[in-house]
């Protein structure tokens, strides 16, 4: 019979929130867990066995793993320290057994007591859609990009006498290596593969043959990286298969080749950039292409940089029709890189690069939920919240008569403003009723918020643009590297579809932003009319990380009926934008 664990864990010095209490009852199929401070759980589901995996940034556990089975569809969870910031839960279920990840649910009580409800298991045999990935505070079903083309599993990295040994079980993988120009790192990629939860520890100190390190990374969806710390006299490095399974990794005399391919510093040739029925941008070259992708500042575009690449006189370059995503596509030669520049049409969101294989590239071009508006001049006309449903008793602050968009311009000096869009790319945060996805509401937002700051006299950094993914550390990067003035996250609430009476606005703070975050609120609370759910503190990653005042904004539920419709509307989200930035302004106004 099926029974619930309940376990409390000691507690220990220590600067990150710890993992207090956690419970799983496989016959309600809830899992709930408690910290003693606020944490963003993230969450991922895989295959072969079906394992829901939990990480909980900045929390520690204390204590070696713990495992507890079962003799169910539920076959164990298991509870430990992935890294040293990183506490991880493993769901694990028996051979033959998935979960649909459209029906799971994380549920934040408060910002440090979860629940998880987890769907019925079924018998596998039917693709499982992509995962429920919880956002900030109080999660959604998110749905993360499935992950195709998945052959490999990397179960452990340990060195040997001479080289590395990853042990893998699946297929045999496609492998690349690749050398840095510097020649002080050699990159091994493992197409196809994945590394499992279990792995650790993914970053080593090495004394083997000349490297110092080697990191094991998750470098796409379906592709793990190996890097090597080396000296730049050493050998070049190679992986291949060892007959009694796995990958073995050694040295190799400098000037060969591993595995057959081409040597690391020939250049490739980039053949082609072609538009693939106006959904995708598909590079092709002659060999394994080594890239890098994101906005460049100083033209305006987005590119993508293939690295030690060029050219040639059969190069075909990309066709744009009409109706076509793309404005402007730009192929130059930039020193030893091939730059390709491009220019977006309105509304269309740049994907995560996926490389299907080692020679091709392949850039999702997605039309976006919302069309991308230019922030209106003059105030939009108010119009009346939507009804509030009976039953509640809410005090919303009415709008400021004729409020002005923004006050007037802030004292001159160096002010910076990092404007951080909450999610994007694959994750595309909460997502609400008719399926309104919290990255393009945030984002959009932002967007309206950056203008408003930038006539009024303030510099302003965008963390993203555009629909990418970033993590929650270059956010913070960013922002230390502007010496930014004041952060602001913008992100959007929800809770589960069948309580759509919850609305209303939070904004969270860490230390020295609370005199920003209730600015910000009141002006928004003034200029919206939305239901006031309070100013909190919070230890929120973008927030603790950043050493000036920082808030994070939650604009409101995706998953409440008033919320979601006033979300959806151009109007509402320029009258949000028009306050957040006019909280922003009042502050700065004051220092």
């Amino acid at each position: 019979m099926l029974c619930s664990f309940y376990f409390l864990l000691f507690t220990f010095p220590a600067q990150a929130a710890r993992l207090q209490a956690w419970r799983l009852s496989p016959t309600q199929n809830q899992l709930e867990f408690s910290t003693d401070d606020g944490v963003q759980p993230r969450a991922q589901l895989l295959s072969d066995p079906t394992r829901l995996v939990i990480d909980l940034p900045d929390v520690t556990f204390g204590r070696p793993q713990v495992t507890e089975t079962y003799s169910g569809a539920v076959r164990s969870i298991r509870v430990g320290q992935f890294d040293r910031a990183t506490t991880r839960m493993v769901v694990e279920y028996a051979p033959g057994y998935t979960i649909d990840p459209s029906q799971i649910r994380f549920q934040g009580r408060t910002a440090n007591q979860w629940a998880v409800q987890l769907p019925t298991p079924t018998v596998s045999g039917i693709g499982t859609p992509p995962i429920a990935q919880p956002p900030v505070t109080q999660p959604p079903v998110a749905q993360l990009p499935p992950v195709s083309g998945v052959r490999t599993s990397i179960q452990s990295l340990q060195a040997t006498g001479d080289g590395f040994f990853l042990r893998t079980t699946g297929a045999a993988p496609e492998i690349r290596s690749l050398r840095s120009t510097d020649r002080r790192q050699m990159f091994i990629d493992i197409f196809g593969a994945t590394i499992s939860p279990n792995l650790f520890p993914r970053d080593l100190p090495a004394n083997v043959n000349g490297v110092s390190r080697v990191q094991i990374t998750q470098f796409s969806p379906n592709a793990v990286r190996l890097t090597l710390t080396l000296s730049p006299e050493s050998a070049n490095w190679q992986a291949s298969a060892s007959p009694s399974g796995g990958l073995v990794v050694l040295p190799q005399s400098i000037g060969s080749t591993p595995g057959g391919q081409p040597p690391v510093s020939q250049t490739a040739i980039v053949q082609s950039v072609e538009l693939d029925a106006n959904r995708q941008l598909i590079i092709r070259g002659n060999q394994p292409l080594n890239y890098s992708a994101g906005w460049d500042r100083a033209s305006g575009a987005y590119r993508v940089l293939v690295r030690s690449a060029r050219t040639d006189a059969s190069f075909r370059g990309p066709q744009l029709p009409a109706g076509s995503p793309l404005l402007q596509a730009r192929v130059r030669q930039d020193g030893n890189d091939v730059a390709i520049l491009l220019t977006p049409a309105s509304g269309v969101q740049f994907g995560e690069i996926v490389q299907n294989n080692s020679q091709q590239l392949v850039l999702p071009l997605r039309r976006g939920l919302f069309p991308v508006v230019p922030p209106a001049t003059t105030p939009p006309t108010t119009t009346p919240p939507t009804p509030i449903p009976p039953g509640r008793n809410p005090i919303p602050v009415p709008p400021k008569t004729n409020p002005n968009p923004i006050p007037p311009r802030v004292p001159n000096g160096r002010l910076v403003v990092v404007v951080d869009a909450g999610h994007g790319g694959p994750d595309p945060g909460a997502v609400g009723i008719r399926g309104i996805q919290e990255k393009e509401i945030v984002l959009d937002i932002s967007r309206r918020v950056q203008a408003n700051l930038e006539r009024g006299g303030v510099q302003v950094v965008m963390t993203r643009s555009a629909d990418i993914d970033l993590d929650l550390q270059p956010r913070v990067d960013m922002a230390q590297r502007a010496n930014a003035t004041v952060f602001v996250s913008i992100h959007a609430n929800s809770i589960s579809l069948s309580r759509p009476d919850v609305n209303g606005l939070e904004t969270y703070y860490f230390q020295s932003g609370l005199d920003l975050a209730r600015t910000i609120h009141r002006n928004v609370l003034q200029g919206t009319g939305i239901e006031d759910r309070g100013v909190r503190s919070a230890r929120f990653y973008v927030l603790r990380r950043t050493s000036m005042p920082s808030v994070l904004v939650e604009v409101g539920f995706v998953t409440g009926r008033n919320d979601a419709a006033r979300l959806s509307d151009s109007s509402y989200r320029q009258r949000m934008a028009d306050s957040i930035a006019r909280g922003v302004l009042e502050y700065l106004g004051r220092r």
